[in-house]
């Protein structure tokens, strides 16, 4: 059954980068697999509104695990208050790892939205840094943007579902949008976390569906 897309929707694509693809830095589990599902998507034009985000980090991220001696990726420190979790060095500015993905056609994304530029702060959300050093979370361009627009729903996709896509879901559902993920055009950095992920966009009244479903 399709359903029709509001003209106040629109859809959030989240990091589609060939660091977060197989061969990448930060691999998602096949997270190359999206990328024709959302060439296909984008072509149809279904949404009036198409906002994509960027990890863009300088060298010397305070997320890199490079940046911390004697650590290693994937461990967890306290940061600000927090857990911070090290990342493989990735997505830094410049390089084609930090690309748009090079097979899509972006012609139709009306606004990209850069995050975790600031070497201090790591930034999962597309609406909302991480906690910073001032125990807060600057907010980025997006929510905004999309209040210009007229926007009130959103359907999310991208990389990593675990990760960004998870953050950036919760932070719409918090801003007040009716928050869609897109879950066949989503992959995790591990697929052992596909059962929590779901559980939590279940707590948050997130509906999980397939992008075919949309008309």
């Amino acid at each position: 059954m399709s359903r029709p897309i509001s003209s106040r929707a629109a859809l959030v694509l989240v990091d589609v980068q060939p660091d977060f693809m197989p061969g990448g830095a930060l691999a998602c589990h096949e997270g190359d697999a999206i990328v024709p599902g959302i060439s296909r998507l984008l072509e149809r034009r279904v949404f009036q509104h198409v906002v994509a985000t960027q990890d863009w980090h300088p060298a010397g991220h305070v997320s890199f695990a490079s940046s911390h001696p004697g650590r290693g990726p994937f461990e967890r420190i306290p940061l600000y208050g927090h857990a911070q979790t090290l990342w493989p060095d990735h997505c830094v500015q410049e390089t084609t790892g930090a690309a748009l993905h090079p097979s899509i056609d972006w012609s139709g994304v009306e606004k990209i939205i850069r995050k975790g530029d600031d070497p201090r702060v790591d930034s999962y959300s597309g609406f909302r840094e991480n906690h910073g050093p001032d125990g807060t979370r600057p907010s980025t361009e997006l929510h905004d943007w999309l209040r210009r627009q007229s926007v009130d729903e959103i359907y999310v996709c991208g990389l990593a579902r675990d990760v960004c896509v998870l953050w950036t879901a919760q932070d719409a559902v918090d801003l007040g949008y009716r928050t869609h993920v897109l879950w066949d055009l989503t992959r995790p950095v591990t697929p052992d976390t596909d059962i929590a992920t779901r559980f939590r966009f279940d707590q948050l009244g997130v509906d999980t569906i397939d992008s075919t479903s949309l008309d």
